[in-house]
């Protein structure tokens, strides 16, 4: 926490804009410090992402990517998630996004298409509302990533390689 708390402004907005692309929720977390602990960083993350609105929303989702599948996964699989993003884009207009981070490497290929499936059930206002907890919590997973060490916040998520 004390690194966190002593950064410059430079080094802490680009820490943070890399947990989420949110200038707004970036200088709402800055705001606030000094921070005592983690807890309370992470609730000061949490409320600052329940403030966004859908358009600071949709600035964050236009720099996600989409998870990767772990090294290994059979090209089938890569064709068949391929095309449950393509069918997600087409139906909301943006990335999927979901915090992945409890989730073992294999079975990441299988939540990943049972939550696209699942979500492209949901209304578009229902989708909003999944969206802006899944980058809340990607935010939370990256800042505590960031704070363990680990760089930045942002993750190796990637577009899975056509064909693969």
């Amino acid at each position: 926490m004390e690194h966190f708390n002593a950064a410059s402004e430079e080094a802490l907005e680009q820490t943070l804009l890399s947990c989420l692309r949110s200038p707004r929720w970036c200088r709402r977390v800055a705001e606030h410090r000094p921070y005592p602990d983690l807890d309370s960083l992470l609730a000061a993350a949490d409320e600052a992402a329940y403030d966004l609105t859908w358009a600071d929303l949709t600035e964050a989702l236009a720099a996600e990517c989409l998870p990767t599948l772990p090294p290994g996964t059979y090209s089938a699989a890569h064709t068949a998630l391929s095309a449950a993003h393509a069918a997600y884009e087409a139906r909301f207009g943006h990335v999927f996004v979901i915090c992945l981070a409890d989730v073992a490497p294999t079975e990441t290929l299988d939540r990943l298409l049972e939550a696209i499936r699942s979500r492209l059930t949901n209304d578009p206002e229902e989708e909003r509302m999944v969206v802006a907890d899944e980058l809340r919590r990607l935010a939370r997973e990256r800042l505590v990533a960031a704070l363990r060490g680990a760089g930045n916040c942002a993750t190796s998520h990637t577009r899975p390689a056509p064909g693969r």
